[in-house]
């Protein structure tokens, strides 16, 4: 018993040493071993505080089972020992993104200086919450090319009027994804503090060729302002937020915004947004940097999203990469992006940025969260969390800009919007953006 005790603590100890060193160091570039990786680093980050305690509770058993009277048992709590201590840095390093979004949002107050907003409405820390929200499942916003498009809204109870709406868009690299798996943390969260969400779902590839996915989604926001007064929404305020694929196609949405190509039998719409929130987006379909696996423009973009070679059609490319659609007029933009993601280039991050700040006359707030990987807002983590409290913080702030310049006064029924300052606090400003 004692020896197989130790076996299996050598065996365990073997799994989650490579489970930590993979989260600190995930494969990249190769194309047999990235999304495995992606999924035991995404996993190991996010669920940190969960793979350290039942390692710490299997270990106990195995040494109470005598594991350690054999040399191969010590070996293997000699390996378990630096693994734990990663899984703490994990933590900690899950728990410094409030303080990363505490620093972008801090460094955008002198940007709307020119307003009356006050500054604490983007940096007082802000509950996460989730009550008194009802969700409405698969209404139906278009029919298109033999398909009903779907989405699903999130609602403040009691409803209101005149609130301010978020669209979201979900990813899954334009060819798979759903409404009901990404964004429910955030619209929730959202719809708890007076929000109206909209999660769409859109025409995926290869059965939909791009611009169709972004014709798709502007349907949904010319639909969302139809129906404004059905949902308690200020038709005059819509924000837009998704991440990977989503974050993509958010990017777009704020930069094409009344673009009559990619609005096909409804030219006239408006589709304005107020604001934008990529999460770890794409942003080049170029492949400029050369940044991404040879498989993500030959064995993805070509043949399934956009159906053309890029040696043929190179301004399709360029017409599909935000970061070639940047100009003056663009929203205000949050863009969140973590510095060990594997799916979505950071370089072609802080590029995008970068040319969007050169131009924009709107503020373009950049949070980098370290040590975060893809997809670490699709559940409630110690990462997530205040990532997500941080974006309704920005939101509420580009709401309150909007009805300061607009000359409007707070709807009655949105009173909960106004966010006050808890008493005696007084957060610093001394966090800088890096």
């Amino acid at each position: 018993m004692a020896l197989a005790a130790a076996i299996v603590l050598l065996l365990g100890s073997l799994i989650g040493v490579s489970l930590t060193l993979n989260a600190f160091w995930p494969i990249r570039g190769s194309r047999r071993f990235l999304v495995p990786s992606f999924f035991a680093s995404w996993l190991t980050m996010e669920l940190a505080g969960h793979h350290l305690l039942w390692q710490l509770l299997v270990s106990a058993a195995l040494v109470a089972l005598g594991a350690l009277h054999s040399p191969i048992g010590w070996i293997g709590l000699a390996l378990s020992i630096p693994s734990w201590i990663g899984l703490v840095v994990l933590i900690l390093q899950g728990r410094s993104s409030a303080a990363a979004m505490h620093a972008a949002l801090s460094s955008a107050v002198s940007d709307w200086s020119g307003t009356r907003i006050a500054w604490w409405r983007l940096i007082t820390p802000f509950p996460f919450r989730h009550s008194g929200v009802r969700r409405v499942r698969n209404v139906e916003y278009a029919r298109v090319a033999g398909r009903r498009l779907r989405l699903d809204v999130y609602r403040p109870e009691p409803a209101g009027t005149g609130r301010p709406a978020v669209l979201q868009i979900h990813g899954g690299a334009w060819v798979i994804g759903d409404k009901r798996e990404q964004g429910v943390p955030l619209l929730t969260h959202l719809a708890s503090t007076g929000w109206v969400g909209f999660n769409v779902n859109y025409r995926l590839s290869p059965g939909a060729t791009f611009p169709d996915h972004l014709i798709d989604l502007k349907r949904a926001l010319s639909w969302i302002r139809e129906h404004a007064d059905e949902y308690g929404v200020d038709r005059d305020f819509i924000a837009v937020t998704g991440g990977s694929a989503g974050g993509h196609l958010t990017a777009l949405m704020a930069l094409t915004q009344n673009d009559p190509r990619y609005q096909p039998g409804f030219e006239h719409a408006d589709t304005s947004v107020q604001a934008a929130v990529p999460f770890y987006g794409i942003y080049d379909f170029t492949n400029r940097l050369g940044t991404h696996p040879r498989a993500f423009l030959k064995g993805l973009l070509e043949p399934h999203v956009m159906k053309a070679f890029f040696e043929e059609a190179p301004e399709r490319f360029t017409e599909a990469s935000p970061i070639d659609r940047v100009h003056a007029g663009a929203p205000p933009f949050l863009i969140i992006h973590g510095d060990r993601d594997t799916l979505a280039p950071l370089a072609d991050a802080r590029l995008f940025v970068e040319r969007l700040r050169a131009v924009s006359k709107a503020p373009v707030v950049y949070a980098e969260l370290r040590g975060a990987q893809h997809a670490f807002d699709i559940f409630v983590s110690p990462r997530s969390a205040p990532v997500i409290e941080a974006v309704e913080r920005f939101l509420a702030a580009c709401h309150a800009v909007y009805r300061e310049r607009a000359g409007q006064r707070q709807p009655a029924e949105s009173a909960d919007l106004e966010l006050p300052r808890a008493p005696g606090a007084a957060p610093s400003l001394g966090f800088r953006n890096t």
